[in-house]
């Protein structure tokens, strides 16, 4: 990691507005980037969706950041690099589940996640150095120092990739934690509950 992707305290919070504010279960979500980054990081797979000829669509793909960019790649002339070159608006996100939240009753049965919504429109990455500079990125943070022993993109290699910047400026990260909550007359019941992992 560059200081500039650990330098997490001086970066300003995530914007909100109505599209990412969190309304239900507020109390768990959070704008400050250290979190979100976090999960970024961890996972490197977005589901990525936009509209298309007036339909939804949702894509998951590998992706990675670098600073304060989030990093997608395609099949440069395809149909989702014609999507992103359109630089329309993109809602990107990122989830995992962590345990089962076992309850007494059916309704309060729940989960203990993380998850990370963003919005943000793409633009494509054409300088060659900082094309290899977003893939060293992405190759070094699986195994350091990798990018160093291995053959960097060739002329054809980058012709047929697409590489697309998202500047990581709007959404929400949103986790749960702990165990069950149980309704008073349901403690007594005669069923386990706890966190039963995933």
């Amino acid at each position: 990691m560059t200081p500039k992707e650990t330098d997490l305290a001086a970066s300003s919070p995530l914007s909100c507005c109505p599209r990412s504010q969190v309304k239900r279960a507020a109390k768990r979500a959070s704008y400050e980037r250290a979190e979100a980054y976090a999960l970024i990081d961890r996972l490197k797979t977005a589901h990525v969706a936009f509209v298309e000829e007036g339909e939804p669509r949702v894509i998951p793909l590998t992706a990675w950041r670098l600073g304060d960019d989030l990093f997608l790649h395609t099949l440069n002339g395809g149909r989702l690099s014609k999507q992103l070159d359109s630089g329309a608006q993109l809602c990107l996100s990122f989830a995992v589940t962590e345990a089962w939240v076992m309850s007494k009753s059916a309704f309060h049965h729940s989960a203990n996640y993380s998850s990370l919504v963003l919005f943000g429109r793409p633009q494509r990455v054409m300088d060659d150095a900082a094309f290899d500079e977003a893939f060293m990125a992405i190759i070094n943070q699986l195994e350091p120092e990798r990018w160093e022993q291995v053959r960097a993109p060739n002329a054809k290699e980058r012709k047929v990739t697409a590489l697309f910047r998202v500047p990581i400026e709007e959404g929400a990260f949103k986790s749960r934690t702990g165990g069950p909550n149980e309704e008073p007359e349901d403690v007594a019941l005669p069923v386990w509950h706890g966190i039963q992992a995933v």
